[in-house]
C-alpha cells in the first residue's frame, strides 16, 4: 500500500509536468504574455528537474529519509497552491522552478526508498507506472480543468502520499551515510548505463511531445495518445517482472525491436491502423527497455545509497529535456527517435564488451 501511495504522488508530479502542454494558451491569455513566454514554464520545470535531483539528494544525505520526502512533498504542494493563486507571471515561473526541484528531490529519494518494499525492478515499475499514466492524463486533464483548477488538483492528488510516508523505513538517528565523494565516485562505472537511459528516454519523449501533431489528420488524437499510454503502462509493468531476473535479455531483445518500430513509424505512420498499433507497441517497448535500464542503474549504484536515485532521475530528465529539442528540429520525429535508440544500443554493446 505505501508504495502505491508514493506512486500516486509520482503520478501527481508527472501530471504537473505534462499538463503544461495543454495549459499554455490559457496561461498566456490570463497573464497577457505570448505563447512563447508561457512556454518558459516548461523550460523552468525541465531545468529544475535536471539540476534538482543530484543537488537535493546531496543536500538531504544526512536527513532521515522520511523527513526528506516530507519536506519535498510539502514544498511541491505549496508551490502549486501559490501558483494557482498568483496574479504575477514571474511568481508563476518561480513556483514551477521550485516545484520541479522538489519533484526531482522527491523522486530521487523515493526511488531509493521504494527498494525497501521489494526488488528494484518491481518497485520501479510501480513508481514509474504513475508517470506513464500521467503522460496520457496530464494534457487532457489539465485542458479540461483550466489552468488554476489544474494546479490545485495536482496539490490535492499529493495529499494521500503524506500517509504513505509513515511506512517508509527511516534512517536511524545519529548515523550518516557514506561520504559524498565516495558516492560520486560511483558515477564513473555507471556513466555508460546512465547514457543509455538518457538516450532511450530522449527518443520516447521526443516522439511523445509531437505525437498529437503527427496523429492529427491521420487518426483520432485521443486514440493514439491512449494507445501510447496503455503501451507505456504495459511496458513498465513487464519491466517490473523481468528487469530483476533478465535485464540483459530485455535490452538485447527489446532494444532492436524498439529501433525497428521507430523506423517503421517513420515510414508508415501515415496509415491510421499502423500509427495506432505502433503507438501502443512502441510505448510498451520504450518503457520496458527504459525501465529495465533504470533498474540496472539502481542495482549498479548500490555503493551510492543516498545518491543512486538522483542519478536515475537525472538520466530520465536529461532525456526528457533533450528529446523534444532534437525531435523538434525535423519534420518527422520518428527518425531522430530511431537514431537515439541506435546510439543507445551501440553504447550498450560497448559496455557489454568492457
Amino acid at each position: 500500500m505505501p508504495l502505491f501511495l508514493l506512486a500516486l504522488a509520482v503520478f501527481a508530479m508527472g501530471t504537473s509536468e505534462f499538463m503544461l502542454a495543454g495549459l499554455v494558451p490559457g496561461i498566456a491569455a490570463a497573464f497577457d504574455v505570448s505563447a512563447a513566454q508561457a512556454g518558459y514554464l516548461t523550460s523552468a520545470f525541465a531545468a529544475g528537474m535536471v539540476a534538482g535531483a543530484p543537488v537535493m539528494a546531496a543536500l538531504a544525505r544526512s536527513w532521515r529519509r522520511r523527513t526528506a520526502l516530507l519536506c519535498f512533498l510539502v514544498v511541491f504542494v505549496a508551490m502549486h497552491v501559490v501558483g494557482g493563486l498568483t496574479t504575477s507571471f514571474g511568481v508563476l515561473v518561480g513556483t514551477r522552478l521550485v516545484a520541479a526541484v522538489a519533484n526531482a528531490g522527491f523522486l530521487a529519494v523515493a526511488l531509493t526508498a521504494a527498494t525497501a518494499f521489494g526488488p528494484a525492478g518491481r518497485a520501479l515499475a510501480v513508481l514509474l507506472g504513475g508517470s506513464t499514466v500521467a503522460c496520457v492524463a496530464g494534457v487532457p486533464g489539465g485542458s479540461l480543468l483550466g489552468w488554476r483548477p489544474a494546479f490545485w488538483a495536482v496539490a490535492l492528488l499529493c495529499l494521500p502520499a503524506f500517509a504513505a510516508l509513515w511506512w517508509i523505513p527511516d534512517t536511524a538517528a545519529g548515523t550518516r551515510p557514506a561520504g559524498l565523494r565516495a558516492e560520486l565516485a560511483v558515477l564513473r562505472p555507471v556513466a555508460g548505463v546512465l547514457a543509455v537511459a538518457a538516450l532511450v528516454n530522449a527518443a520516447t519523449f521526443g516522439v511523445f511531445t509531437f505525437l498529437a501533431t503527427v496523429a492529427a489528420g491521420v487518426a483520432p488524437v485521443p486514440v493514439v495518445l491512449g494507445a501510447f499510454g496503455a503501451g507505456c503502462l504495459a511496458g513498465i509493468t513487464a519491466a517490473g517482472r523481468l528487469a530483476d531476473r533478465w535485464p540483459g535479455r530485455v535490452v538485447a531483445v527489446g532494444g532492436p525491436l524498439l529501433l525497428a518500430g521507430w523506423l517503421a513509424a517513420a515510414l508508415c505512420a501515415h496509415v491510421p491502423a499502423v500509427l495506432v498499433t505502433l503507438a501502443c507497441t512502441q510505448g510498451a517497448l520504450s518503457f520496458a527497455v527504459g525501465g529495465t535500464v533504470i533498474a540496472r542503474i539502481l542495482h549498479l549504484a548500490e555503493d551510492a545509497p543516498t545518491m543512486k536515485g538522483s542519478y536515475a532521475t537525472a538520466a530520465l530528465n536529461v532525456g526528457a529535456t533533450a528529446g523534444p529539442v532534437i525531435a523538434g528540429a525535423v519534420a518527422n520525429p520518428f527518425w531522430p527517435a530511431a537514431g537515439l535508440v541506435a546510439a543507445a544500443l551501440v553504447t550498450y554493446a560497448c559496455l557489454r564488451r568492457t
